[in-house]
């Protein structure tokens, strides 16, 4: 098989799997699922003594989720300003 036929049936798999993907989901504006909304309203406050149900679920619930988007997101800021401040930085 030819690299052009190679590429061909990558780029028809990678369509089939995005309209697939496609049809799985939900209708726009209707909720992904109640399950667990219902579950987190129901126990949330009793559960981390939180009176505001989004600081339950982002510091509890996704605490350790939400300290791996921080890392990421100072990683990101730090290497920036290292990239950036190379040329502001006055050699003595």
């Amino acid at each position: 098989m030819g690299t052009r036929h190679a590429k061909a049936l990558t780029l028809v798999l990678f369509l089939a799997v995005m309209l697939w993907g496609a049809a799985l989901m939900n209708p726009f504006g209707s909720p992904p699922g109640t399950v667990m909304d219902d579950y987190y309203i129901a126990n949330g406050q009793e559960q981390t003594g939180s009176n505001n149900i989004v600081t339950s679920v982002v510091f509890d619930y996704r605490g350790m989720d939400t300290l791996g988007e921080g890392t990421v997101l100072f990683s990101a800021a730090m290497g920036v300003l290292l990239l950036l401040g190379r040329g502001f930085i006055e050699e003595e």
